[in-house]
């Protein structure tokens, strides 16, 4: 008892010494444990891995292959380690044969893509910067029908992987969302994904798989980063300061579009049954002695385009592929504009809300559904796009959708929760 009331005499005589030593033990502990979580998390997701590969083939069958696509200077320089420690592991021991393709510069992945030879499975890992390059590269190629039908898997490394949601189960955990990522891609569910084609009047298309951002509160999100300093307050005081130098912040834009089209039933592949030989040889004589008539061509319709003034704080033309397995009647964008009448409280607490999620809008915003649309800015008019994250100029652009052009790695998890949110 004697050494008890010692101990905590000498506690309380060393006060600052006591609670400085706490704090370290707890922070350090803490940093242990999370590194045995994460230790736990990889061997269980190579477990899985390995049962993959112990699976046979036969003898003329080959390995799968993947190409990867990485940029090590995703998530402040850190993805080539992640990379390595958490998701080569696991395709290694099932059996994939993979190349790792590094980019060393911003755009070379839009390079590579016009070289990459003919592989089984298109792995991108990085952010939405990497991933937006590599479908612009993809679609791009000549031959962009034929690639456009290999499977592509994302694995998140970078600071902003906008599109990690509609695939992935996310948590806390970065270390779990890699290999989650990476087991979705051995277990071969994919989900078709809408692309958008953005074409200016010089410049070669760009690709996009969640939308495009113009306005106030894209320009304000670029510069919330500036003010790391003040932590949680720095999204409110990026709004407030914007305000302050110039208000209203209103925008005012042409806007073109074009009605959706409707969208085909979704059937599986299947390739009809061959007709017996009799019946070809038949078919064959039938049209060698009476030819079957050519039809006309038939005449396209002029493009009925339905033109829109809007007046607004933003602007956001985006995909479905929030939720891509929600079945849907037409093949369609969607072109959603703030209203302008906002209060700088009002602006202010939307803005936070944008900072989360790009795409919420108030019950006020006009939201019109086209299968293309085209943007005429007023002369003089400057500022940026933001295309999936990524900074381009702004400029006159025809904005149109390529329905279920991609094909992407989907986790079973995820694909069963979205289905229950629509139903």
């Amino acid at each position: 008892m004697a050494r008890v009331v010692k101990v905590f005499r000498t506690v309380r005589n060393n006060w600052k010494k006591s609670t400085f030593a706490v704090c370290v033990l707890s922070y350090g502990g803490h940093w242990l444990y999370g590194i045995h979580c994460d230790s736990v998390l990889r061997k269980e997701a190579c477990l899985v891995a390995r049962e993959f590969g112990r699976q046979q083939i036969a003898p003329h069958e080959r390995l799968r292959k993947a190409t990867v696509i990485l940029n090590p200077a995703a998530c402040s320089g850190k993805a080539n380690k992640l990379f390595e420690k958490n998701a080569a592991p696991i395709l290694h021991l099932a059996g994939v044969e993979i190349t790792i393709v590094k980019t060393d510069y911003e755009g070379q992945a839009k390079k590579l893509m016009e070289l990459m030879e003919q592989t089984d499975v298109l792995i991108v890992a990085g952010g939405d910067g990497t991933l937006q390059e590599v479908v612009t590269g993809l679609l791009r190629r000549p031959d962009q029908d034929t690639v456009c039908n290999t499977p592509i898997g994302f694995i998140p490394l970078g600071s902003r992987n906008s599109l990690s949601p509609s695939l992935h189960l996310l948590s806390d955990s970065k270390v779990k969302d890699i290999t989650s990522a990476t087991l979705s891609i051995l277990k071969g569910e994919t989900v078709p994904l809408d692309v958008l084609q953005i074409k200016g009047e010089k410049e070669q298309p760009v690709f996009a798989l969640t939308g495009l951002r113009w306005g106030a509160f894209r320009d304000v999100a670029a510069t919330i980063s500036k003010y790391w300093y003040l932590g949680p307050l720095k999204t409110n005081l990026a709004h407030w300061l914007s305000t302050l130098r110039e208000w209203p912040l209103v925008r005012e834009v042409s806007v073109s579009y074009l009605a959706p089209s409707l969208r085909p039933i979704d059937l599986p592949p299947q390739k009809p049954p061959r007709p017996n030989l009799m019946y070809r040889i038949m078919r064959r004589l039938k049209n060698h002695w009476n030819p079957p008539v050519e039809e006309p061509p038939k005449v396209e319709e002029p493009e009925q385009w339905t033109e829109e003034h809007l007046s607004t704080l933003e602007l956001f033309i985006q995909t479905h592929n929030k939720n891509p397995v929600e079945r849907r009647i037409n093949d369609s964008l969607m072109i959603c504009a703030e209203p302008d009448n906002f209060t700088v409280g009002e602006y202010i607490t939307v803005g936070s809300k944008k900072e989360t999620d790009p795409a919420v809008f108030t019950k006020d915003s006009t939201k019109l559904e086209a299968s293309a649309c085209q943007l005429l800015l007023p002369e003089g008019a400057a500022g940026f796009y933001s295309i999936d994250n990524e900074e381009y100029e702004a400029m006159p652009v025809e904005v149109r959708l390529l329905p279920r052009k991609l094909h992407f790695f989907i986790s079973a998890e995820r694909r069963e929760q979205l289905l229950s949110q629509t139903q």
